[in-house]
């Protein structure tokens, strides 16, 4: 009998570790994992806002510690890893959420920039997997979940960099899931559409720069919602904590790149 509840989406006993954990798409996900049954590492560059994250597990009655990790690092990933092994001595699910977006057309694009955002979007989930899978493989047992964007299946102005690292995840995420796929290991990409986090929301946030003239970044907001979303509106970090529950329960997705965007992909 396979271990996938669909009544329950139970992970009760499972250990999960989410990066970039400390706001927005990755709390979300730590905080629908936690309801969800399972106990929780939090990563993430600024280990300050990774605390109050865990605070917030913690508050549902789950086990948690929250770590620094930079995942661009080699070292920095293996560290990370280590402890987990140290603190639980497993690890079920893991969720490499930690990135980072900026804007610049490309005939302003400096090459640091390209090289910045490559390094922790695409770099950073290959460093993560890479060390994931040897503590999966001592259980013959793991759930991989990628953080990719519709930006990774549709490209933008102003993101060109940012697609790019995007559609690396997608294609890694589905070449590295043939490669475990005997191994009781799946690896998907979760691509949320329009969440009102950093990337869309605040002065430098798409919303604001594709404001049209007199317009202001709440009216853009709104319009964008409308006019690129068939539901009409932006979907939320608890929808992202939604798909990411279902695929740390099932047995037989795999090598998928899912997107949560009210229609807007195909």
């Amino acid at each position: 009998m396979s271990e996938f509840n669909a009544v329950n989406f139970s992970l009760n006993g499972k250990i999960a570790l989410v990066t970039g954990a400390g706001r927005g798409i990755g709390q979300g996900i730590a905080l629908s994992l936690a309801q969800a049954g399972a106990d929780l590492v939090l990563a993430d560059y600024d280990l300050g806002i990774a605390e109050e994250a865990a605070a917030l597990v913690r508050a549902l009655g789950r086990r948690v510690v929250a770590l620094h990790v930079d995942v661009s690092k080699p070292e920095s990933v293996a560290s990370l890893i280590d402890q987990v092994r140290e603190q639980f001595g497993r690890l079920d699910v893991a969720v490499n959420n930690a990135g980072v977006v900026s804007l610049g057309r490309v005939d302003e694009l400096a090459v640091s920039e390209w090289d910045r955002i490559m390094n922790i979007n695409a770099r950073g989930v290959f460093l993560c997997c890479q060390a994931e899978l040897k503590l999966m493989r001592e259980h013959n047992f793991g759930r991989i979940i990628n953080l990719a964007s519709i930006a990774g299946k549709v490209g933008f102005p102003d993101l060109s960099h940012y697609s790019a690292s995007k559609f690396a995840v997608i294609g890694f995420t589905n070449a590295f899931a043939k490669e475990v796929a005997r191994e009781g290991i799946t690896v998907n990409a979760l691509c949320p559409g329009v969440v009102g986090t950093g990337m869309w929301r605040g002065d430098e946030g798409l919303s604001a720069r594709w404001a049209q003239p007199g317009e202001s970044e709440v009216q853009s907001w709104e319009r964008h919602q409308s006019s690129l979303l068939p539901q009409g509106e932006a979907q939320t970090v608890e929808d992202m904590g939604q798909l990411a529950v279902y695929l740390a329960c099932a047995p037989h997705v795999t090598g998928q790149a899912i997107a949560v965007d009210g229609g807007f992909s195909l």
